[in-house]
């Protein structure tokens, strides 16, 4: 039992880790100066969000709701890296601070 709920641990964080990519897609398709950079963008994250969306359907047909879905919260912590790392957005302090208690609320939803 713990083997399946491992994997579907694993396959959550890649779900939310492909919707936040499809986010970071989203921004810079719409920062894009010429249209077909636009286009290219735009589709990708939608690409992005489909399979994250397919991968989260297959983990809700074999887990409970309240559990799968917490772990949205990685979308907030995935997003906020992709932000300040790629895009070299400046994240303040109360903003790693919020990251850190969902990251801790994440884990703690992922433990039950």
């Amino acid at each position: 039992m713990k083997d399946k709920k491992s994997m579907l641990v694993a396959v959550l964080v890649v779900s939310t880790l492909l919707g936040s990519v499809g986010q970071l897609f989203f921004k810079i398709g719409l920062d894009a100066s010429s249209l077909p950079y636009l286009a290219a963008f735009i589709l990708a994250g939608i690409v992005s969000y489909g399979v994250a969306t397919l991968i989260y359907l297959y983990v809700l047909g074999r887990s409970h709701l309240s559990w799968a879905y917490g772990f949205v919260g990685f979308s907030y912590i995935f997003t906020t890296l992709l932000a300040f790392f790629v895009l070299d957005e400046s994240v303040g302090m109360e903003r790693w601070i919020g990251v850190l208690v969902i990251a801790a609320g994440t884990a703690l939803i992922g433990m039950s």
